[in-house]
Parts: C-alpha cells; structure tokens; sequence
C-alpha cells in the first residue's frame, strides 16, 4: 500500500474532464453517422478497439480506520496483441463548482510491459472485476468520443465467453488536459449540445449511483 501511495506523490497527474450517457443499441448507427460528419479525419474510416480492461484495488488502513482503496485500471487491446498494456490511475471527482459543465478528476497512465499483471498482484493488489468492451473512437481537436458496447466476462479471465451488459452502448467525451485547464469543459459542453437529442451527455458522479 506504502509503495503504491508514494508512485502516485511523485507523479504530477494531469486532469480528465468527463461527459457520459447511453444509447440504445437500435439508434446508435445514426449517433455514428453524426460523429462522422462532425469529427476530424472521419474520410479514412471510423476507428475502431477491443479491448480487456481489469480493475485492481489495494486496500489499507490509517491505525484502526480503513481508508478508501487504491484502484488501479490494467488494459489491452484484443486485436492488437503486439500493443502494450496501458494503465490508468482515476482519481475522485472534484467537489468544486456544481456549474462546471463536466466532471473532472485526476488522471495517470502510462504504457507497461506484459508482465503488468504479475507485477500489480505482487504489490498486493487483487482482481475485482473485469470486461471487454468493443467499439468506435473519434476525435474532434482534443476531445475523444467513444461509443463502446460493454460486455461481461462469463468464465474469469476468458475473453472469448462474452455476454452484453445491457441493450445500449456507453456513451463517453473526454479530454485529458493539464491542470487548470477548464476551459476545455466548455468546449465539450458545446459540442454536446451538437448530439442532441440523439444523446444528452452529463456529468455523472459515480459515487451517487452507489447510494441511491
């Protein structure tokens, strides 16, 4: 716990600013076609990814008091296996001004050897869940669209035995910026408001869900 509490001390992290909805499975060809005619390069294809992502957390203790866990995000890509794992490191919403028009949090991720797993259970940390998710990515500036289709894994650790998790797809804008940088929400915000009514991205504080 020690050792992954002092990597993130010395990491100056940047800042991801977050807009999030839904759409279902039968409307997301036309979500598409408005992407393509908004994003950035859209002429050579849509990109698409496949991707493994599992979720690690350490947990610790401050005398008798637990604290909250570190959590630890480990990706691949499925269809590139040559590619390196990625890990992330997401941080806590900030509870500042409720008029900011996304969600922002802190963010770390670098690129790792295939030996990531490995490495993060001997630290101590532990599986607490895992998915696949499947979908289309775009880009407008610095902004980045995904629309991913989430699909749970059946048989831990087998990719191949996949079930949807619901009959939409996630829908993400992001952008991971310097700190300080806020004026990057309102160009998410307007660009939002050029997907409706097809999606109405919000800024969705996770930790709400998990109470109500």
């Amino acid at each position: 716990m020690d050792l992954a509490n002092s990597a993130l001390r010395n990491i100056v992290p940047s800042q991801e600013y977050l807009l999030q909805s839904s759409i279902l499975d039968v409307s997301c060809e036309v979500l598409l076609h408005r992407l393509r005619g908004l994003c950035d390069n859209c002429d050579t294809g849509t990109e698409t990814f496949h991707d493994h992502e599992m979720i690690f957390q350490i947990r610790g203790c401050s005398g008798v008091t637990p604290v909250t866990p570190v959590v630890f995000r480990a990706r691949r890509a499925l269809d590139h296996a040559d590619h390196p794992w990625h890990l992330r490191y997401v941080g806590q919403p900030e509870m500042g001004d409720k008029n900011r028009p996304t969600l922002v949090r802190s963010y770390i991720e670098a690129c790792t050897s295939s030996n990531l797993i490995p490495f993060l259970t001997e630290l101590g940390f532990r599986l607490d869940h895992e998915f696949v998710l499947k979908g289309y990515m775009f880009r407008k500036g610095r902004m980045k669209i995904t629309v991913s289709k989430v699909f749970v894994m059946l048989q831990p650790g087998n990719t191949s035995n996949l079930e949807a998790l619901s009959d939409s797809y996630l829908v993400e804008l992001s952008v991971v910026a310097p700190s300080g940088q806020d004026a990057v929400a309102e160009d998410m915000k307007s660009f939002a408001e050029q997907l409706r009514p097809l999606v109405q991205l919000e800024k969705i504080d996770h930790r709400r869900l998990f109470h109500t």
